[in-house]
């Protein structure tokens, strides 16, 4: 089957969220330094029309600063005391994007956060988490998710001479995406269930649904045109590998099969049967 494409722009990364440091405050020569270190907080600020907000990440209570970790009843605590002081400063049903770095959440913890937030007029929209479990779990409650990798330490005498970056471990998800939900990962995504119109999956890997495929897949979003989409039954509203778009022909088949989505050597989309698909070599890149 032989798919429309055209060319189209590559989602570009969101900015990382940068942290705040406080200096150390001088001190008389005969007292030793002591070293201050920055509070770890929860954050609710306003950024580019909606609220963010940031949970004090864990790799922050390190040995030097173990007393200050926050537990699960202190960031709680944190959290509503933000609300509370700052209703005042925002409209309602104002999106909200949850940062909880590398914390570990669970549903219920997720669950008490959104409800918090559906109280004071605001909806939760988006979690951004680099923990595994975390994106499971807010995937599964329905927000949409964005997996971040966690930073890697490169020493400022070390130049970075690679060409490419590893990809994440696969991201697997037993659930039906419902319309309004958004999945980001740096690796593959596997969806058992269907992706509903109105949902999207954007993957620096591949994107494997078991189930229908009705919404829109991006395999490759970083340019790797050897991406693959497959499903049960193909049917979506748009896909995209790399930098080359299609979406599905005005007229379905008389009979749906696991099919294979990927980019042929003349540069577009093709679909093949599972049975049947044979990986092509990369298609040249021009210019």
């Amino acid at each position: 089957m032989l798919l429309k494409s055209s060319k189209s722009n590559i989602f570009d990364p969101l900015p990382p969220i940068s942290r705040m440091t406080s200096e150390t405050s001088s001190t008389p020569p005969s007292t030793p330094p002591v070293e201050v270190n920055p509070p770890i907080q929860v954050r609710l600020k306003s950024e580019g029309g909606r609220l963010v907000l940031t949970l004090p990440p864990e790799s922050e209570a390190t040995d030097a600063n173990a007393s200050l970790a926050l537990s699960w009843g202190e960031i709680w605590q944190q959290f509503k005391q933000q609300l509370d002081a700052k209703e005042r400063f925002w409209q309602p049903a104002t999106s909200v994007d949850l940062v909880v770095n590398d914390r570990l959440l669970d549903n219920r913890q997720l669950q008490a956060i959104g409800d918090a937030l559906t109280e004071a007029q605001l909806q939760l929209k988006r979690v951004f988490t680099s923990r595994r479990q975390t994106a499971v779990a807010a995937a599964t409650a329905g927000y949409s998710i964005e997996q971040q990798s966690p930073a890697p330490v490169t020493p400022l005498n070390q130049a970075q001479t690679e060409a490419g970056q590893a990809m994440d471990e696969p991201l697997y998800l037993q659930m039906t995406l419902r319309s309004g939900t958004e999945i980001r990962h740096s690796g593959t995504v596997v969806v058992l269930g269907d992706l509903n119109p109105g949902s999207s999956v954007i993957a620096e890997g591949d994107i494997l649904v078991w189930g229908r495929l009705r919404g829109v897949a991006h395999a490759g979003c970083k340019g790797n045109a050897r991406c693959l989409i497959m499903a049960l039954q193909l049917e979506p509203t748009q896909i995209r590998i790399a930098d080359v778009v299609a979406r599905a022909p005005e007229t379905p088949p008389a009979q749906y099969h696991p099919e294979v989505a990927y980019v042929a050597p003349q540069g577009n989309i093709r679909i093949a049967r599972a049975s049947d698909f044979v990986r092509q070599p990369a298609p040249e890149k021009t210019g």
